[in-house]
């Protein structure tokens, strides 16, 4: 199942620099390997914002948990960064396009 990650990013105020970029790289190397895995099938960084987006191929939502729970800002205690989780559900538009054409017959 092919799904939409939008993960909104938030420095705490009682964070360091290096403290925060630091986790991020964390977060950031395991994001590569699961890239290079295929679990990530496309992943980037908003231009200047604090936000990443990410197209992921997971099996189910039981899958997903699970990988987020072994993400880095999870393990390290971090999870409060994230302010914003967004998953989105993809379908390819091929096949809306098939159902469209019974959709469309009334």
């Amino acid at each position: 199942m092919l799904m939409m990650l939008k993960a909104h990013i938030a420095k705490p105020a009682d964070a360091s620099n290096k403290e925060f970029y630091s986790v991020w790289l964390k977060e950031a190397e395991a994001a590569l390997a699961a890239k290079e895995a295929g679990v990530i099938q496309a992943i980037w960084k908003v231009a200047g914002k604090p936000e990443v987006i990410a197209i992921l191929d997971v099996e189910s939502g039981d899958v997903l948990d699970r990988a987020l729970q072994g993400l880095p800002l999870w393990k390290l205690g971090y999870a409060h960064i994230v302010k914003d989780l967004e998953f989105i559900a993809l379908r390819p538009y091929e096949n809306w396009a098939e159902d469209l054409q019974t959709l469309a017959q009334g």
